[in-house]
């Protein structure tokens, strides 16, 4: 399975490590997935979905 959220399709991005002389090492940024249940199913979820979602259940 993949890093990448079911509900918003967010996925690694890629970012850079700046040192003081600003030299570049590339990196990943990976979101903030989180198993959650949906419709019976284990899915991953970002954060921010299920933040989303708690706030339209209530």
């Amino acid at each position: 399975m993949s890093r990448q959220c079911v509900t918003c399709g967010k996925v690694p991005i890629r970012a850079a490590h700046r040192s003081k002389a600003m030299n570049k090492t590339l990196r990943r940024q990976k979101p903030n997935l989180q198993k959650m249940m949906i419709d019976g199913k284990k899915e991953k979820v970002c954060t921010r979905c299920m933040r989303t979602m708690a706030k339209q259940t209530a």
